[in-house]
């Protein structure tokens, strides 16, 4: 799908179908979302560009998202998509800008496009005049929607922390069942926290790479190139805390995966002080089970009862003993 705009009225505005080459105002953003080879080859012929296909979109090298061609500048960022729940998607989103134009390439509609789209139709205050500034205006809101969703992020996080250290339940198998539960949502957050941190990484190369190029046909405004130093900075003070917050989700991890380990030394210690309680009345019950001629508490009226008390002392007292180092 192919929608295009123009700055009309001090607004983003639907380019209108009798929109002639005559016309002195030219569109000033063309989105391509999903294209057809006839929208890529429309786009082309207006700009004279070359559209990049998916494949190339999705490269992974810093020459193959970065890169100048035809006098155009073309730019791929890693946006996410699915922010609002637990698996968000990663998907290529492509800035093309050649002279006042604005081309936009995506697979998937990230809800800041929506949100931006919006407030530029129906505002007068958004800044939408040329491309360079549409995008500033697009990355904008992409890191306000990357803002928010760390900041939903941290709260989860919070809540783990306080499932972990402020567990309330006494059963021993219910309890670290709980907890390894509690692993499988850390996994699931840390999961979630990868993907911004790579959204952000794409992000600030994208303005970084933007801000060093200079070329003679972009007379970048003294407030533009402002604007896009501060989505630099956001950018970067977002990648340290998403940094914060991969810290203290491997801390809980590990805090996590200690209380486990606890809970069944537990168990294990709790078999090995009954093993050495019972040592004793077993080592008992041995030696008068022998079957030896000469064994004179065989004839006592109180052998048996002897046997027994003897019995129950050499528990008690490894029991007391115990008990009173703070081994149980």
């Amino acid at each position: 799908m192919l929608r295009t705009y123009w700055h009309h009225a001090d607004r983003l505005a639907d380019v209108p179908s009798d929109l002639t080459p005559e016309t002195t105002a030219a569109p000033v953003w063309h989105d391509l979302i999903n294209p057809t080879p006839d929208e890529d080859r429309s786009v082309e012929r207006q700009l004279g560009i070359a559209i990049p296909t998916r494949e190339e979109m999705e490269d992974i090298e810093l020459s193959a998202r970065l890169y100048q061609e035809s006098g155009a500048e073309f730019m791929t960022m890693t946006a996410l998509t699915g922010l609002d729940g637990d698996d968000p998607v990663k998907t290529p989103v492509t800035f093309i800008l050649k002279g006042p134009s604005l081309v936009t390439v995506r697979y998937a509609e990230p809800k800041p496009f929506e949100v931006f789209l919006s407030r530029a139709q129906r505002s007068s205050g958004v800044p939408c005049a040329n491309g360079e500034v549409l995008m500033a205006g697009l990355i904008e809101a992409l890191i306000d929607r990357l803002a928010d969703a760390l900041e939903r992020l941290g709260n989860e996080i919070d809540a783990i922390s306080r499932d972990v250290f402020r567990s309330k339940v006494s059963n021993v198998t219910k309890k670290t069942r709980d907890l390894q539960s509690l692993i499988e949502r850390i996994g699931q957050k840390a999961d979630f926290l990868t993907a911004i941190r790579e959204s952000l990484i794409s992000i600030s190369r994208l303005v970084a790479y933007h801000s060093a190029l200079e070329i003679p046909e972009r007379r970048p405004t003294k407030e533009i190139r402002q604007r896009f130093k501060l989505l630099q900075r956001d950018a970067s003070s977002l990648g340290d805390h998403a940094n914060f917050l991969s810290g203290k989700i491997n801390f809980l991890l590990d805090a996590t995966l200690g209380l486990i380990n606890l809970e069944q030394n537990q168990i294990i210690k709790i078999f090995s002080v009954a093993a050495v309680v019972f040592l004793p009345p077993t080592l008992v019950a041995s030696i008068y089970g022998m079957n030896f001629d000469i064994m004179p508490e065989l004839k006592w009226n109180v052998g048996y009862p002897f046997a027994i008390l003897l019995m129950v002392l050499s528990a008690v007292m490894p029991y007391l003993y115990f008990k009173r180092r703070g081994w149980l």
